[in-house]
């Protein structure tokens, strides 16, 4: 089943901070598709080059996480609802670009794959279902 995809689960993977949620996820991306808000692009690859500025990661680790990455199917979704992810980030006291995964799984009525604690409470309160 597709899904939405969080950057904080994307960054596990490549962390090595994998938890069981980020495995059913990597899992569930094998075998079908997961769907990201614009912003997901700009938060894994900030999150990869952080890791690589704190030593966590080579730059060589990076390069090649971010050749994995365009390898996976994941499609970005260029038309969030602005009203509908301003009102959710309201509502759930959650960063705007937090909301717009929420806004994304409420859209396309697809679970959810978040480390997020507040985005995955945000989630259920919504009732969309979280992937782990």
């Amino acid at each position: 089943m597709p899904f939405v995809l969080d950057a904080s689960i994307t960054a596990a993977w490549f962390l090595d901070e994998a938890d069981e949620q980020a495995s059913v996820a990597w899992e569930t991306l094998r075998a079908d598709s997961a769907s990201v808000p614009s912003i997901w692009w700009h938060e894994i690859r900030n999150a990869l080059l952080m890791a690589e500025r704190r030593k966590r990661l080579s730059r060589t680790d990076v390069d090649e996480a971010w050749a994995r990455l365009r390898l996976l199917r994941i499609k970005i979704d260029e038309q969030p609802k602005d009203d509908e992810t301003r009102s959710l980030a309201r509502r759930h006291a959650l960063t705007f670009y937090g909301a717009a995964y929420l806004e994304l799984a409420l859209r396309l009525h697809y679970p959810l794959a978040t480390a997020g604690r507040a985005l995955g409470k945000a989630a259920r309160s919504e009732h969309v279902k979280l992937i782990g």
